[in-house]
């Protein structure tokens, strides 16, 4: 686990994802875990879709954590019931990450510790929020941290990062409901100004996330950019042909033709044969 040791505080900095879709509860969250010396920052998310969307968004320092083999964020203070995706619903995707943030509830109804607990949840605090026991919180997610020495040595300077063989999954909103798409059931993508559209079998999904940064995102997971607006899963290529205005790939049983420029025609072809000998 990496924490930054503050020369003035000697305390780890923790990133911690704080969720609550009421907003008194969740400033009181907020308050609470600013107020503790172990935090280094706190994210705050109204409701459980805001929080997923950390797990694909732009966030420089979320970004750089998982590349580092790191959980997108320490540790998540969440709220049971909320409106569309429950707290315990997000908190089970959240557990699904290899390596996974600590789960801490933060929650009005007392009945659903059981559950909580059986997803790892490290405490179960009940509001009103207080400033003594979300320090009590805090201390525990500390020392679920420092019980993973083989995360804290891959996190030391110097170390590389590790190759993580999860699924990643991709909140999309669909008529007001949050679906969760995993990597592996994306096809192909295609550039739509700031956001991305993920084309599955199942349809298409729109998700603001640019195309350039799921590119470097997902290289190491088998997709490859092979035009300004295109990137595809390499797996899926079944030909490479020359086309009327140049290179075309063919995708699957399905036949889809997508464009190839000139510019990642070489790095495809190299991919491509890399792949096959791999094969």
């Amino acid at each position: 686990m990496r924490v930054t040791v503050s020369a003035h505080r000697q305390t780890p900095e923790l990133l911690v994802l704080a969720v609550d879709d009421e907003l008194p509860g969740l400033d009181q969250l907020q308050h609470c875990l600013d107020a503790n010396p172990h935090v280094g920052r706190v994210i705050p998310a109204v409701d459980a879709s805001e929080a997923l969307r950390y797990l694909g968004n732009t966030d420089h320092e979320i970004d750089m954590r998982k590349r580092r083999g790191l959980p997108p964020v320490d540790a998540v203070f969440a709220d049971i019931n909320m409106p569309g995706l429950s707290g315990m619903e997000m908190s089970r995707v959240f557990a699904s990450l290899n390596p996974a943030p600590v789960l801490v509830f933060v929650t009005g109804h007392p009945t659903e510790a059981v559950e909580a607990f059986d997803l790892g949840a490290v405490d179960y605090v009940l509001k009103p929020a207080r400033q003594e026991r979300i320090d009590k919180a805090v201390a525990r997610v500390v020392e679920k941290l420092d019980a993973a020495p083989a995360a804290a040595a891959a996190a030391a300077p110097g170390a590389e990062p590790q190759v993580r063989g999860d699924d990643e999954v991709i909140p999309v909103e669909l008529a007001g409901t949050t679906k969760l798409i995993p990597r592996s059931a994306v096809r192909w993508v295609e550039a739509q100004g700031d956001y991305a559209r993920l084309y599955t079998t199942e349809g298409s999904h729109l998700v603001r996330i640019p195309l350039s940064q799921l590119e470097k995102n997902w290289e190491n997971a088998g997709f490859v950019r092979i035009h300004r607006s295109f990137l595809v899963s390499l797996s899926l290529i079944t030909e490479l042909r020359m086309g009327q205005g140049g290179y075309q790939v063919v995708l699957g049983d399905e036949e889809k033709v997508l464009p190839v420029s000139r510019r990642h025609t070489r790095e495809l072809k190299d991919r491509l044969v890399g792949s096959s000998r791999a094969g």
